[in-house]
């Protein structure tokens, strides 16, 4: 049993032994499990994948007069506005109204390419944001915060999928000849993080990874994560499972470890570069970590058919041989995601750590309850909900337009001398929640 105190140590004096997942996985093969949980510290897993749930919170910096931006568009591309009055949230996926093949992903790399971008906001104008239109250019230095922000990714697992239909499909998985004319495939296989840690024993809330070229943390749970799926003889999910929020700023983050991309009559997504490092604590993380392509399984599914049936199971070494056979007949397969620059991540991973410039970090929290993912139904009727009387919040907005005291905070709550109000009516129209004022 080792500690990540104990890890972080041996990294500060040089002395800890990191290892990328693809050798890790070569060195069990040769000395065995037991042996890679004695020599070995760390594991550094990466993926470089499309992650269409991704996405960047900007803070444009106050206009003179100042403004509240509530209809946002970048280059065309629409940026959500419902936030303060000048926040924005650039969605990966979002398109352009004039071209869907650039949209929210391209955004955020010229962003962080340091590009200049042209800014278009509009507001309904209003006393404290007098200004009701903007209209110019920035980039990453002009404005105050740029981090990125992804709801779902670094998938644990995902279904291979292909088509027994007689029509040429474009999907999330890319192009899909019919008749099983090929199969696609998007993993980093052994690389991958969620693979390596298949239970989540050392990923929590909290977890520092590489993000993008920059350092970035894992702070929830990611959206569709779910651990009630069925596991392989390994104990390796053999479907989509797990997920990760992640978190980093995107201003220090390098244009090489991300890509936007347009697939063809499905949208616009983002490649986003994570590296999650594995500290090696016991023999069964030490288990996890070695287990290779033949070992991981994966469905793969006919998205030729409604519910896309499961056709069969197969290892990643198969579907990185090139070809697998569906009833009978050899199918080419191919991946979506580039292990070529999975691999290139695990191993500047694996420098920051050696070089002592990255250690880790411990989780504050693990995602170790029982979680689910639901189907949305199509409920047509249902209770309504009914507006409640709106209750004081003792927040003592009404307090200051009061004259007469009236309305005064004691120990921090509202308090009514109803005997001293007059009725003025000035504190009609201020309650933020509605409370009908004077409280008579």
């Amino acid at each position: 049993m080792k500690t990540i105190e104990q890890i972080n140590e041996k990294i500060l004096k040089g002395e800890a032994v990191v290892l990328t997942a693809e050798e890790v996985v070569s060195l069990a093969k040769q000395e065995g499990v037991k042996e890679v949980a004695k020599k070995v510290d760390v594991v550094t897993t990466a993926t470089f994948a499309p992650m269409c749930s991704s996405g960047a919170f900007v803070n444009f910096g106050h206009t003179k007069p100042p403004m509240r931006m509530e209809r946002i568009e970048i280059e065309g591309v629409e940026v959500y506005g419902g936030l303060a009055a000048v926040d924005g949230y650039i969605g990966a996926t979002q398109e352009s109204k004039q071209d869907k093949t650039f949209g929210g992903a391209h955004i955020i790399e010229l962003l962080i390419r340091g590009e200049n971008l042209k800014l278009n906001a509009e507001g309904k104008g209003t006393d404290c944001y007098p200004r009701k239109q903007f209209e110019g250019y920035i980039n990453k230095q002009t404005i105050n915060d740029f981090f990125m922000f992804n709801p779902r990714n670094a998938y644990q697992n995902y279904s291979a999928a292909t088509n027994s239909s007689d029509r040429t499909i474009y999907t999330y998985m890319g192009k899909l000849l019919p008749r099983f004319g090929n199969v696609t495939y998007s993993t980093s296989g052994e690389l991958s993080p969620l693979l390596k840690d298949p239970k989540m024993l050392t990923i929590g809330l909290g977890t520092k990874i590489f993000l993008c070229g920059a350092e970035g943390y894992v702070v929830w749970p990611g959206t569709q994560f779910r651990n009630d799926v069925k596991v392989n003889e390994h104990g390796i999910p053999i479907s989509p499972a797990r997920t990760l929020v992640v978190i980093g700023d995107a201003k220090r983050m390098n244009p090489r470890y991300l890509r936007a991309a347009y697939f063809k009559n499905y949208g616009v997504t983002l490649f986003v570069g994570i590296g999650v490092p594995i500290p090696v604590l016991n023999e069964e993380i030490a288990h996890f970590v070695s287990k290779s392509n033949e070992e991981i399984t994966t469905e793969v599914r006919d998205y030729g058919k409604p519910g896309r049936p499961v056709l069969r199971l197969v290892s990643y070494a198969e579907l990185k041989s090139g070809w697998i056979e569906i009833d009978g007949k050899k199918v080419k397969t191919s991946s979506i995601s580039s292990v070529a620059m999975a691999r290139e991540i695990a191993d500047v991973l694996r420098k920051w750590i050696v070089e002592g410039r990255f250690l880790l970090t411990k989780p504050v929290k693990l995602f170790n309850e029982d979680r689910s993912v639901k189907t949305l139904e199509e409920i047509k009727e249902a209770e309504r909900f009914k507006i409640q009387e709106p209750t004081c919040v003792n927040c003592g907005m009404c307090v200051g337009v009061c004259m007469y005291d009236a309305l005064k905070m004691v120990n921090d709550a509202l308090k009514f001398e109803e005997d001293a109000c007059v009725r003025c009516g000035l504190c009609s129209d201020v309650c933020p929640v509605g409370v009908k004022l004077p409280p008579l």
